[in-house]
Order: C-alpha cells, then structure tokens, then sequence
C-alpha cells in the first residue's frame, strides 16, 4: 500500500512538473507571435495550395485560407513560398484561422495612392444608373455625361474597354470615386487643334476621321478641329446620302477647299483629290460612238446614265425610240440597267452629254418609203381615234393618219367614231411620207372616185330632182338629192308667196321636188328652187299646151292635103 501511494504521488508531481513546462512552452509561442489588429496589411506566405485556394501563414498563431479568384491572372503563378500583402480581418472563434484578404489589401493599397486630378487607367465593368462603373483597382463612377466628348447612345458597347481617366472626386471616407474620360478628351482635343491649325492651309491634303453624317456631308475630325465636306464634294459622280460612301469612324484623305481663319471654318473636299474626269470626257466619249452605261436615276423628261464615275449621260425620252410614243422613262428603263446608247452630243464645260438609245438600230423611217411609196393600198388596224381622224397601223411601230377630210367623198362625218371603232381593219390608200416629220398620210375615200367629178354633168341647170330634208335652217332647206349629196334650197327659192320661214314649210325627212338653179364644183355647192320650179313646170305645160296645138294643126293640114289629091277632076270642077 505504501509502495502504491507513493507511486501515485511521483506521477502526480511528474504531471504538476509537466504542466508547469507545457504552461512555459505556450507563453514562449505567444511570444513569438505577432500582435496583429483587424485591418492591418502584412505579408503573408503562402504554406499549401490546393486547387482553389491557398493556406497563408502571417506570422499570427494560425494561418488563414484565401480563394485563388483573388488572385486574378496571377493565380497560376502562385505556389507554396510565394510571398504578397494581406490584410488582416480578425479570427474565426469556430475554425481558430485568421480572415484574411488579398483583395482588400490590394484596395487598400490603391486607395493609398489615389488623389483628385490623378489620371488612372480603367476597365468598366459594367452600366450602372446614371452611368459606368470602372474597375481602377476598387471601384469608381464614371457618369455618362463624362464618357466622351459627344452623349453616348449606347453606354453598353463600352463594357469591357480600357481606357484613361481623371479623378474629378474623391471621397476616402466613404469609398467614393467618381471619374471623367471626358476631360482628358477635351484637353486632348485643345493640344491637337493647336497643331492643326498651326498647319492648317487651302489646298493641302490632310488626314481626318469621319464624325458625323448628315444628309447635306459629314463632318471631318482634322484633330481638334472639325471640317465640313459637302455631298457634292465627295465624288464627281453621284451620291444619294453621304452613308453610301462613308461610315462614322472611317479615316480619309481629304483637301481643304477654303479656311476661314476668323470663324475657324473649314470646307473639304474629297473628290478633288482625283482629277476631274470630265476634262477627259470629249475624248473619251466621242460623237457617234457607242458606249455602256448604267441607268442611275429616271426623270419624266428622261434617263440619267453613267458611263464612268463622275461622268453621266442623258437620254432624253425622245431619243427612246424611233416609233413608239414612251410616255416615261420607266416604261423602257429601270435604275441599274446595263444600256448601250450613241453620243450624239457632247459639252463638257457644261458637263452635259446627249444620249441616244433608238441610233442603236435603224430608223424604220428611212425605209418606210420604199416600202409603202404613194398610192400602195394597205391594210391594218385602226390603233386609236381622234376628234381629227384615225390611226392606222401600217408597220411595226409605225402608225398613219387617215384625216377626217380623207374619210369620206361625200357623207358629213362629225367624228370618226361614228364609222370606225379600235380594231377596226381598214382598208386605205398612201397619200405622203414625211420623213423629216415622221407622218405617214392615208385616204380611205381615195380608194374610190370622187363623186362630184360627175356632178356638173348629172345635175345641169334646170334638171328636176326629188330628195330628202336633211337640214331646215333660217336660211334654207337642205335637200339630199343622192347619198351624200345634197343641194340648199335658199329662203329666196322656196316660194313666190312670202314666207316667214323655211321651217314653216318643211321638215327634216320629208320629200321635196326642185329644180337645179347652179353647180359649183369647186366648192361643193348645188343650188336648188321650188319656185323656178313652178314657173318651169307652167312653161312645159304651155310647151307642151302649144306643142300638142301644132301638132293637131300639122294634122288637119296633112289631112286637107290627102282629100285634096284624092278628088277626080269633076270634083273639082263642080267646085
């Protein structure tokens, strides 16, 4: 028993001793370790990696884990001994590890060494209300009235772009950062128009960005310095919009046409700096020759072609075709077609060249005659109707003129309409060929004799004729003695007795009897009267009266004469 107790008490005193040494070895490890305060940076010592972090000894009695994210890029870089600054957070009480941040310390660090008017390089990240933000190391405001030097319609097509800024405000108290890209521009833009105008000159070449377009040109950056070119400036050929030619962005020779000094304005010209290609036109476009062209553009009055560019021709509707009527351009012609034409005329101080596309074949005109010579009788369609007559097609695209005074010998034909309709195949006969004018002549009446040839003879003075009213007028009857032909009755002729008027006495249809007073062949005219005609009936009853009466007289003598011979002498003697 007494071994055992004291036993018992050596392990007690070995455990007493053993604890006084542990309580020792903890006061010299504490020691030994860094009095660290929350927020403070340190180096740190990287002591294990794993694939997504890392185990960071600060000196402290524990270390701390940082995820490799904080890293950034340099994340493959980092391995067991690679040294950097961190901050300190404080402890976790569950885990025993430190909190600790590389991020932070870096912020920290860029924190430190911002101040306003400093110019910082950036990243923006993303659109925030009212603007961008921008990673500069910690995060800062860029509005977007500072973006550039012009509103920015799109803010998020920047996302991603670095740029340099200028810090405009900072507040490190309450983390607030607040930038300007704008300001850099400006001043930027000063430096440059100083330069600029130093060399700024009429007639020199210089090298400019597209700004802006409109629909009049577009406005040209020569470096702090903006310059107008106009429309009719960019191409001697032509433009519909600025936009066909150049885009926003797009850097271009330009030369400078006038500089006002005063007004610090600025014409340019982006043509000029090519030769004029209409001091060459004449030669390369000769009268008569034939040349390709696209059709650029069509008028009412005709077609606008472009041989080269800066170099257009007119196609004047007239000039369209040898035979048809083109009542626009656009009934021939659409805007991009490839068309071969003749030059028929060329002025090239006015910038003009005259077109032709019928000269491309021969004019049907110059052969019309030979083969339709005067007095052929054709045959075609009536194409359309005139209050002055019909056409006739004779030949392909070529239609002749039938005048209402060539339709008829005799009948009044007020308009053709009343005979012919369009499809109408009619028979007539070449009166003239107008090649100068391009008028064909046709007679449908000619086909026949004229009627009126016979006249004089058929209807001499004092023949009786019987016809039909046509006509009751205030100064006479007309009368239809055959088809188409008619004679006037006039007031004077109607009666001996005095009438009021001739409607009194006659009506359109009804059938009258006169007598032939006149022919007039030349104008077309037969007068006709009633009253003559009375006295010329009385006088061929008298005629007739006197001629029976001498003939019963020539009658009774022949009679006497007889009895005369046939009586014997005794008779006689008796006598």
């Amino acid at each position: 028993m007494v071994e055992n107790k004291e036993t018992i008490n050596q392990e007690e005193e070995d455990f007493i001793e053993n604890d006084e040494d542990m309580e020792s070895f903890a006061e010299l490890l504490d020691s030994t370790h860094k009095a660290l305060k929350p927020g403070e940076v340190v180096k740190g010592t990287v002591v294990q990696r794993t694939p997504d972090s890392v185990v960071v000894d600060v000196g402290y009695k524990s270390e701390g884990i940082i995820p490799l994210v904080e890293f950034g890029e340099d994340a493959d870089k980092v391995d067991v001994d690679y040294e950097f600054d961190v901050l300190f957070e404080g402890t976790d009480n569950e885990t025993g590890l430190v909190r600790l941040s590389k991020r932070k310390a870096d912020q920290q660090k860029v924190w430190n060494g911002l101040e306003e008017e400093a110019i910082v390089e950036g990243r923006i990240v993303s659109r925030i209300k009212g603007g961008l933000s921008v990673d500069i190391g910690v995060n800062a405001f860029l509005p977007g009235s500072q973006v550039d030097l012009r509103p920015v319609r799109n803010l998020e097509k920047l996302i991603g772009e670095t740029f340099e800024f200028k810090i405009i405000k900072l507040n490190k108290r309450r983390g607030n950062i607040v930038l300007s890209r704008r300001v850099l521009l400006e001043d930027e833009r000063e430096r440059m128009r100083g330069e600029t105008l130093e060399n700024l000159e009429e007639s020199k070449v210089v090298e400019g960005i597209v700004k802006n377009l409109t629909d009049y040109g577009a406005f040209i950056d020569l470096g702090g310095i903006d310059g107008l070119l106009h429309i009719t400036d960019m191409s001697w050929g032509r433009v519909n919009h600025p936009s066909d030619i150049l885009a926003v962005g797009d850097k271009i020779n330009v030369k400078v046409l006038k500089y006002d000094q005063e007004k610090e304005r600025v014409s340019l010209g982006l043509k000029q700096i090519t030769p004029d290609p209409w001091e060459s036109a004449a030669d390369k476009f000769p009268v008569g020759e034939r040349v390709k062209g696209k059709v650029v553009s069509l008028t009412d009055y005709g077609a606008f072609v472009e041989l080269e560019e800066g170099v257009e021709g007119l196609i004047h509707v007239s000039e369209m075709s040898w035979t048809k009527r083109i009542k626009h351009p656009n009934k021939l012609l659409n805007i991009g077609d490839e068309v071969e034409s003749v030059v028929l005329a060329v002025d090239a101080d006015n910038r003009r060249i005259s077109l032709g596309l019928k000269q491309i074949e021969p004019n049907p005109w110059d052969v019309i005659g030979e083969k339709f010579p005067v007095g052929t009788i054709i045959e075609g369609q009536v194409k359309n109707i005139t209050d002055f007559g019909i056409f006739v097609g004779v030949d392909e695209g070529i239609d002749g003129l039938v005048h209402i005074s060539d339709l008829s010998w005799v009948k009044r034909i007020k308009h053709p309409s009343e005979v012919f309709k369009k499809g109408d195949t009619v028979k007539a006969v070449v009166l003239n060929i107008d090649r100068e004018n391009e008028r064909f002549s046709l007679g449908i009446k000619q086909l026949a004799s004229d009627p009126w040839e016979t006249i004089p003879q058929r209807y001499r003075p004092g023949t009786i004729v019987k016809g039909k009213v046509t006509s009751v007028t205030d100064f006479g009857i007309f009368l239809e003695i055959e088809e188409g032909i008619e004679g006037l009755i006039h007031v004077s002729e109607i009666s001996k007795d005095k009438i009021d008027s001739p409607k009194s006495f006659a009506n359109v249809g009804d059938e009258l009897e006169a007598v032939v007073l006149n022919v007039d062949n030349d104008d077309r005219k037969i007068g006709l009267s009633i009253k003559k005609l009375s006295d010329q009936k009385e006088k061929a009853e008298v005629d007739a009266f006197l001629g029976a009466q001498r003939e019963a007289t020539s009658s009774l003598g022949e009679l006497l004469q007889g009895a005369m011979k046939n009586r014997t002498p005794d008779e006689d003697q008796n006598d």
